[in-house]
């Protein structure tokens, strides 16, 4: 079925008027393309049809995601919804609330943003300060500040973890909810890139009331399926592949001479080995387990790929054309939010670390 996926995405990807971009998965987005994909079946091909997904596996996602990402496509507008929100719904979700939001994913009718990191917190989720206190009448009073938004001023719903208790454990009394991001008291401020481009944002949340209908999971177990569920975010290709479009554009415009050759081949044995711990991760996911420490590897170890992938492009950008330095200029500006979203190297190292303990 994976090659089957890959030719279809393909067939797409050749029909689709767009310009390949690095880092598409976090760039501008293109709801037309993101819906054509769920009307072609190309998105939640490993969730089950009971809640509109395709019945295949994480293996066959892994197909899917990594031709679109090699092709630059724009595909940010369904990414956060279809690879995170979908999977965890379906993991921890009541029934309604599955029925309510993962056929809308599947068809990328809706777009998720992603309320995790705080100031002062940094990757380090269990420092969450946002409070939610439950109301008389049972539904939850949210305040708090998220930051480094990924899309939340165009996002339709918000993913938030907020803390619901004062347990000395800080690892305890944390809780998933779904916001629609017109609740009101949700302000979304922009934060600009090094290029003045909009991807970034701080949400503030004063008095956001959250019906008692939209707790993802069990309340205060939001740790234990939070890590999880970073395991899709941290474990798939996008970790390695945001940077791809530039390397292809590099080779493809006859850019490299003997010593970008040989350091090409070096390269491309580490994109080898990183394919290889992606589908091991899928595998994983696929047997049912949450791959925490083997998705914590790919993530550091794709992350100083995607940086090397850089590097070694930087010293030929004096003879490229408009396009190829254009893409080379997304990765810079890509370059430093590459390493903390989805952890901090410190943090995956912390995790990697444990790992190896166990």
């Amino acid at each position: 079925m994976s090659e089957e996926l890959r030719h279809r995405v393909r067939e797409l990807l050749a029909e689709w008027d767009f310009v390949p971009r690095a880092d598409c998965w976090a760039g501008p987005a293109d709801p037309e393309f993101s819906r054509e994909l769920g009307r072609r079946g190309l998105l939640a091909v490993n969730w089950p049809t009971e809640v509109g997904g395709g019945g295949g596996s994480y293996t066959d996602r892994l197909a899917v995601t990594e031709e679109l990402l090699r092709a630059g496509a724009p595909v940010s507008g369904h990414w956060i919804g279809e690879r995170q929100i979908g999977p965890a719904l379906i993991a921890h979700g009541t029934p309604e609330l599955q029925q309510e939001f993962c056929p809308r994913l599947a068809r990328a009718e809706i777009t998720f943003a992603l309320g995790m990191s705080e100031p002062d917190a940094g990757s380090d989720l269990a420092s969450v300060r946002t409070f939610a206190a439950r109301t008389a009448d049972g539904d939850w009073l949210v305040n708090g500040r998220k930051i480094w938004t990924s899309g939340a001023h165009r996002a339709s719903h918000l993913y938030l973890l907020a803390r619901t208790g004062r347990e000395e454990d800080r690892h305890e009394g944390i809780t998933e909810f779904l916001l629609d991001m017109d609740s009101p008291g949700i302000t979304v401020h922009p934060i600009l890139d090094f290029a003045g481009e909009h991807h970034f944002n701080e949400v503030v949340l004063e008095d956001v009331r959250v019906p008692a209908g939209r707790v993802l999971g069990r309340v205060g177990e939001g740790w234990r399926q939070v890590v999880g569920q970073l395991s899709y975010e941290r474990g798939g290709p996008e970790r390695f592949l945001s940077m791809y479009p530039l390397l292809a554009a590099v080779v493809r415009a006859g850019l490299p001479d003997d010593q970008a050759r040989r350091e090409l081949r070096e390269l491309m044995g580490r994109l080898t080995a990183l394919r290889a711990l992606a589908r091991s991760n899928a595998e994983e996911m696929d047997a049912g387990r949450g791959p925490v420490y083997q998705a914590a590897v790919s993530k550091y170890l794709g992350n100083r790929f995607e940086l090397d992938v850089v590097e070694w492009a930087r010293p030929m950008m004096a003879r490229a054309d408009a396009a190829v330095r254009e893409l080379f200029r997304q990765c810079v500006v890509a370059a430093p939010a590459s390493g903390i979203r989805g952890g901090a190297a410190q943090i995956l190292l912390s995790i990697i670390a444990k790992g190896e303990r166990r």
